[in-house]
């Protein structure tokens, strides 16, 4: 039976056909061969119910609001904001470079928008102060993925759809791993500085400091205000999606006049295809789901690989080298679609935590985005870069060490993953 599903998979997938039909395939297959008296209308029942959740409403949206603040200004102003306060130490460009990437991860919840929108100013500026373009473009992607821990995040939700998790609870228990994660990127630009010998920048005054804090104050208002009204009740994490949309409309055609709105139709075509294009592989990943579910593929996995009784140490160390590995060749919601129904079945089994499972596979899916071959934000980077993939791939090694160690953290001390969880609930 896991022989045809991989063959089905890997076989479609090497003969060029999109990662969607790849999953629709498998499982049809499994299904006919293996289960020939179950009615094949259930795949087309599945199929909708994979896009039926309420919470998926929240994809778009914050697909939507990041896509205009990336044609807006608000990531300049994070920046000048941040440039301001850190700038002046050794590595302060580096350190704000991720920092920026931090904050605008928690007003935007994509990786790729953080790459487009940080990036495109801030490689440029590290390059000519002195940073090697590697070492910058890494530091960039890098720090980019922490948009995945940080709230909203729509790897987060799909966690979330497929498991029944609390979205509120798991927004608010990314921000420990993100800061973790910052924490890390942000030393290692201070050592790297100060062994390069890098430039710094010229202090700048408080009355700089607080033309660039007024200036950017509306743009900090998205995470209080997504982050507060959560926590608070005043509004669901779906409902965050929609005041975030608003939200950014209101700040970049009215405040800063930064877009048009006869802009917003333009950026919502491309917000529409996007969406489209999760939609069905949700859609597909849910009938996969389904099949490997009903066919007790996890069943038959934990026998092979962690035995009657896994311990929840065995557990998380399984689900962390399947979904590394997994996000090293696919997309991130494909792989939650695929190895989530798999894996949640035995940790809840072994006693873990949902929140603590979806920190762990949040930040391997985070760490995937900047993992060759096939990283999304290593694409991204040498689209808007111009850079070819080997180039851009030289700096992303020492990051991918420091993210590791993350992992290996949050497995064995999993307070450091969900500190921030515990001191809010």
């Amino acid at each position: 039976m896991i022989p045809l599903l991989l063959v089905c998979m890997f076989g479609l997938l090497l003969a060029g056909f999109p990662m969607f039909m790849s999953l629709i395939v498998a499982a049809a297959a499994v299904l006919l061969v293996y289960f020939p008296l179950v009615n094949p209308i259930i795949l087309a029942q599945q199929l909708i119910s994979g896009i039926s959740s309420s919470v998926l409403l929240a994809v778009p949206m914050f697909i939507f609001s990041a896509d205009i603040m990336c044609a807006g200004q608000i990531s300049r102003r994070l920046l000048d904001f941040v440039g301001s306060l850190i700038g002046h130490i050794s590595g302060g460009l580096g350190v704000s470079t991720a920092a920026t990437c931090t904050l605008f991860g928690a007003i935007s919840g994509s990786t790729q928008a953080t790459v487009v929108a940080v990036g495109k100013p801030m490689k440029a500026t590290m390059v000519e102060e002195g940073y090697e373009e590697e070492d910058a473009v890494g530091l960039i992607i890098n720090s980019a993925n922490i948009a995945l821990l940080i709230p909203p995040s729509v790897i987060m939700i799909m966690y979330c759809v497929v498991t029944g998790t609390s979205v509120a609870e798991l927004f608010m228990a990314g921000i420990g791993p993100g800061l973790v994660l910052f924490l890390l990127f942000a030393g290692y630009a201070v050592i790297r500085a100060k062994i390069k010998k890098t430039p710094k920048e010229k202090k700048c005054t408080w009355s700089e400091r607080g033309v660039a804090f007024k200036r950017a104050l509306i743009s900090l208002g998205f995470p209080a205000i997504i982050l507060g009204g959560i926590y608070s009740g005043i509004f669901s994490p779906t409902e965050s999606a929609a005041i975030s949309v608003l939200y950014a409309v209101v700040v970049e055609v009215f405040v800063y006049r930064s877009i048009r709105i006869k802009d917003l139709p333009l950026i919502a075509k491309s917000t529409g295809m996007l969406t489209a294009t999760i939609f069905i592989l949700v859609a597909c990943g849910q009938a996969f789901s389904w099949v490997i579910s009903y066919a007790q593929i996890p069943q038959l996995l934990t026998s092979a690989l962690l035995g009657d009784a896994p311990t929840q140490l065995q557990v998380l160390i399984w689900v962390t080298v399947f979904f590394f590995i997994g996000c090293m060749f696919a997309d991130q919601l494909v792989v939650i679609m695929i190895l989530t129904p798999i894996f949640y079945p035995i940790a809840m089994a072994a006693g873990i935590d949902p929140i603590h499972l979806g920190l762990i596979i949040s930040v391997q899916c985070a760490i995937g985005s900047a993992t060759p071959p096939f990283g999304c934000n290593i694409f991204t980077a040498s689209a808007i870069f111009n850079l070819p993939y080997l180039k851009v791939v030289k700096g992303v090694p020492a990051y991918l060490i420091l993210a590791a160690l993350a992992s290996i953290l949050f497995i064995l001390v999993p307070e450091t993953a969900t500190w921030f969880y515990h001191l809010v609930y």
